[in-house]
């Protein structure tokens, strides 16, 4: 009783709501369909001669560190090799194909070797998103 007589008391009002939404909860969606999602990619990349994917993830995102120190470094990224089938996940996430238009490619490409193709590129696309190498939309 005396912590909110406190607060309000010294902490006008306007002040105090914006500090409370500080400490909201943020909503969480419950059930998210994968195949329904459209993944973005967060970074750049280069291919390969053997036609494999390096993801370009930048070193440092500090711009005084990018403007002082990086010119110095041999690279600026750090790279993320992918294996066949994420570098052809990689080439086709063009940020309008759907993960079950993708996934449906990778059948027609891959046919036998990708099954089960539903698990594995949720699984494949969970790992990019918690890396923050891809987002959906």
């Amino acid at each position: 009783m005396f912590s909110s007589v406190f607060l309000f008391g010294l902490i006008p009002r306007k002040y105090f709501i914006g500090l409370m939404s500080l400490f909201k909860k943020k909503k969480k969606i419950d059930y998210v369909n994968y195949l329904d999602l459209i993944p973005i990619k967060e970074y750049e990349h280069e291919l390969l001669e053997d036609g494999l994917i390096n993801i370009l993830i930048p070193k440092f995102t500090n711009r005084f560190i990018v403007e002082n120190i990086l010119p110095r470094l041999r690279s600026p990224h750090i790279k993320a090799k992918l294996d066949e089938f994420g570098s052809e996940v990689w080439k086709l996430i063009d940020g309008y194909r759907t993960v079950d238009e993708i996934s449906k490619k990778l059948v027609e490409k891959f046919d036998d070797r990708i099954q089960p193709v539903h698990e594995r590129i949720t699984k494949f696309l969970s790992h990019l998103r918690s890396h923050n190498m891809i987002k959906f939309k």
